[in-house]
């Protein structure tokens, strides 16, 4: 580490150009320290960190209690595989179901493991309960998704750029519009080989679109009056992110199978999860489906910690809260905007649209001055800006970001 420590940051920017592969265009930020609601660079500049690692950091930078259960853990036992048992798993296993509500969990790594298991979980019921012929079940996704980077996944994928020269693809999807009731009812009705309705309660990577009010729970009355599987991917806005434990929550809401990864670790490790009930739950049998490292007892220690700081510390009630302050305040100064048309989103999951076109480089530079001004933000699709603090923040803290963008956008007024 001390040769490290001595290297500029164009130095190690320049390490990972030469020796990483080219599949990120990150911000020119050089970050090595992180604590609660901030970062800091290599040269000792201190930001606000408003990406939270894609909402994974909901509990704060190296929260202690998160960490500490991290390191007891890494200090006794770390892996033995599924092919013994461990005496974390178990116990991990009985406090998330309990937690969310659901008789069972299939633990996985990554988000992106986990909606392939999700999938995976949907079509083997759809034979095995619902009855559809084998390899002729099919699930609706919604046009804009984000649900990862899998060959799988991006086969119903509408992001050129994430599918262009990585065919041939899975079939069985159907696309449809998002927050369009009548598109899916349509979609349920045309065939008898529906599966699931997979579905984001907000589109993170779409630029933070929120659905009408009483979007998801027409969808869910759909689902369930068809026989169809309701799959929430949560990944993203779960674990408190928009002002409830679950996005779906604000419809009073239940999935038939839930899709969480990210914060459920709060940013320490990577874990992710499935939870549904017996009856879908149980058609997954020894041998079918698994993962070396999915519910480790490192993984099942910090899950437990990062979930009990969300409920100890109230960080749904604070993103409700904040995320009120934040619309009103940016609301009130976009009335008179020249460069920004739209602040949209719920609990501190948030997006300013930017007045410019996708291809433009305007979104982009204003984030690179949010970081010379101290606070850091990251562009999607162009001209959307998403702001998602760690849910740790205080009104105060957030009130002073408030400030930062908005002195940052007046310098790009007409």
């Amino acid at each position: 580490m001390s040769v490290l420590e001595k290297i500029s940051p164009a130095e190690i920017i320049a390490l990972e150009d030469k020796h990483g592969a080219h599949n990120y265009h990150p911000l020119p930020v050089v970050l090595n320290r992180g604590e609660g609601v901030y970062v800091w660079d290599v040269e000792g500049k201190k930001y606000y960190d408003f990406l939270s690692a894609y909402s994974a950091v909901n509990q704060g930078h190296c929260h202690p209690k998160i960490v500490g259960a991290m390191i007891e853990q890494a200090q006794t036992l770390t892996l033995t595989s599924r092919a013994f048992y461990n005496d974390k798993l178990g116990v991990y296993e009985k406090f998330i179901t309990n937690y969310f509500g659901f008789d069972k969990v299939l633990p996985m790594n990554t988000g992106a493991e986990a909606v392939e298991t999700a999938l995976k979980i949907c079509r083997k019921w759809a034979y095995e309960k619902k009855g559809i012929s084998e390899n002729a079940a099919q699930i609706i996704v919604c046009e804009n998704n984000f649900h990862g980077r899998t060959t799988t996944i991006i086969s119903f994928s509408n992001d050129e750029n994430a599918r262009k020269n990585f065919g041939p693809f899975t079939d069985g999807f159907i696309k449809i519009a998002y927050d369009d009731i009548t598109a899916l009812e349509s979609a349920i009705t045309s065939s008898p080989n529906i599966a699931g309705f997979l579905v984001e309660p907000i589109q993170g990577e779409a630029g933070v679109y929120v659905p009408s009010e009483g979007y998801l729970s027409k969808a869910k009355a759909l689902c369930e009056k068809h026989n169809v599987l309701f799959i929430a991917d949560e990944v993203q806005t779960g674990i408190a992110r928009t002002g409830k434990l679950l996005a779906v929550h604000h419809e009073n809401i239940q999935p038939d199978i839930l899709i969480l990864g990210k914060a459920i670790s709060g940013g320490v490790y990577p874990v992710s999860a499935v939870l549904a009930n017996n009856e879908i739950m149980n058609v997954i049998k020894p041998g079918q489906h698994g993962s070396t490292f999915g519910g480790n007892p490192v993984a099942a220690a910090v899950a437990i910690a990062a979930l009990e700081v969300v409920t100890d510390e109230k960080l749904a009630e604070n993103a409700e809260k904040l995320g009120q302050v934040f619309r009103s305040e940016l609301n009130q100064y976009i009335q008179t905007s020249t460069i920004a048309t739209l602040v949209r989103g719920k609990g501190l999951l948030n997006a300013i649209v930017i007045n410019d076109t996708e291809e433009s480089d305007t979104a982009w530079n204003i984030c690179m001055k949010l970081a010379e001004n101290g606070l850091l933000a990251k562009p999607t699709h162009g001209n959307i800006i998403r702001f998602a603090p760690p849910l740790v923040m205080t009104e105060e803290q957030l009130r002073d970001c408030v400030t930062i963008i908005i002195d940052t956008l007046k310098e790009f007024e007409n």
